[in-house]
């Protein structure tokens, strides 16, 4: 990949560039490029085409379980190092402050507009993908008064979210279903006549990625990106949490739904004869068809908006992070066989964007296992991409436009 030069900021979406030797001396904050941070946002994105374009998890075997790994999770790792990367942007180890800290400020809020935009675009090709764009965009200005904070304070606050917040998107969801206040903020939303959307109650609530589940990744993200990762000990710690929020999620689900009554036949009704007995750690058990009854607090599919979902997936990423990190200060040679992987996540937003795209052009329809060469073609695309971009430039071609379009916040005082 190309070396970095000192004087350009990283994108919020896309290559995670910091001045200075990938290595930090002994004791201090990591300050490298950290290649595995690009190693772990290219599985994220890898993983999304395999739930977008690959066969079914109902495949089953070693497909179908890997298959079924890259849903939700897969995007949950995209928001947590979106998390990562703001914090980069507005200063690691230091925040930022005085006019410095106004423009990297600044730099966020355009690019979170850039980013709802561009949502909203690929949301207007129909296709049947939900675009995480627009809410990550939205996410950013939620979460960027927050990147002063330190990494236990900004811990909490994600875990405080992942506690409270899913109670309230259940009742808040409730609500709209039961009243018709949704409908009159609806109707005069303008972003609702974008895509055939609910606009912004779709970003904050009723979306696949609403704001007020998903921020507590992206703190989740930043409280990492202030830890010194150049410490095996310091990664070591961050996989052993990773570890124990997965059980307690995806662990703590399985428990509930065994041990509160009938559970399982409730969440098996309510999603018209999904399998409730995967609901503690897969999405084949479906979407809710009829109302949202409270034994659906219990489940952990990664797109159930639920505590035990954000613990699970949380954790699940936690552990990916600190063992690409590891493998790239660890085994170089590991790191040459994985580098063009990292090379889709170094120009990630433009991979991503152009999957959305061509999935618009060319649709995804099957999902059965003939499915598998239509991943392997994309996939092959965005690896080629990626390596003889990276040659060339040191950013992708959207992340070229992101930075460009960011350029005015260097004027304000």
């Amino acid at each position: 990949m190309a070396d970095n030069a000192s004087s350009v900021a990283p994108e919020v979406i896309g290559p995670t560039t910091v001045i200075g030797p990938l290595r930090a001396p002994a004791g201090a904050p990591s300050t490298g490029r950290l290649l595995g941070v690009d190693l772990a946002r290219g599985l994220a994105v890898l993983g999304m085409y395999a739930a977008h374009v690959g066969p079914a998890p109902s495949v089953g075997g070693p497909t179908g379980f890997l298959m079924e790994l890259a849903r939700g999770r897969s995007s949950a790792l995209f928001a947590v190092l979106a998390g990562f990367s703001l914090v980069v942007i507005t200063g690691r180890p230091h925040p930022r402050t005085g006019r410095e800290g106004r423009q990297a400020a600044g730099r966020i809020v355009i690019r979170a507009c850039a980013l709802v935009a561009l949502g909203f675009a690929l949301t207007a090709l129909d296709t049947s993908i939900d675009v995480v764009l627009a809410f990550y965009g939205l996410i950013f200005l939620t979460v960027l008064p927050l990147y002063r904070l330190r990494a236990r304070t900004l811990a909490a606050i994600a875990a405080a979210g992942a506690l409270a917040l899913p109670q309230v998107l259940w009742a808040v969801r409730q609500s709209i279903q039961e009243r018709t206040w949704s409908e009159t903020v609806i109707a005069r939303d303008p972003l609702a006549e974008i895509g055939d959307s609910d606009g912004i109650l779709e970003l904050l609530f009723t979306g696949e990625y609403p704001v007020l589940t998903w921020a507590s990744f992206l703190i989740a993200g930043m409280a990492v990106a202030r830890l010194d990762l150049a410490d095996a000990r310091v990664r070591a710690r961050l996989a052993l949490t990773g570890g124990a929020l997965a059980v307690a999620g995806y662990g703590g689900s399985w428990l509930a739904l065994h041990l509160v009554p009938q559970a399982r036949t409730v969440i098996t009704a309510a999603t018209g004869g999904g399998s409730a007995s995967s609901a503690w750690w897969s999405d084949a058990v479906g979407d809710v068809t009829d109302g949202t009854p409270r034994e659906w607090l219990l489940v952990a599919a990664p797109h159930s908006q639920t505590t035990f979902s954000i613990l699970g997936n949380t954790g699940a990423t936690l552990v990916v992070v600190a063992a690409c990190i590891s493998a790239t200060y660890r085994t170089p040679r590991l790191t040459r066989l994985l580098r063009p992987v990292a090379a889709v996540g170094t120009v990630s937003l433009s991979a991503y964007v152009l999957h959305i795209v061509a999935i618009g052009v060319f649709g995804n329809e099957d999902d059965s296992m003939s499915a598998l060469p239509v991943l392997a073609c994309y996939i092959t695309a965005a690896v080629v991409f990626a390596l003889v971009w990276t040659r060339l430039f040191r950013r992708g071609p959207l992340e070229y436009l992101l930075n460009a379009a960011t350029r005015p916040a260097r004027h304000i005082r």
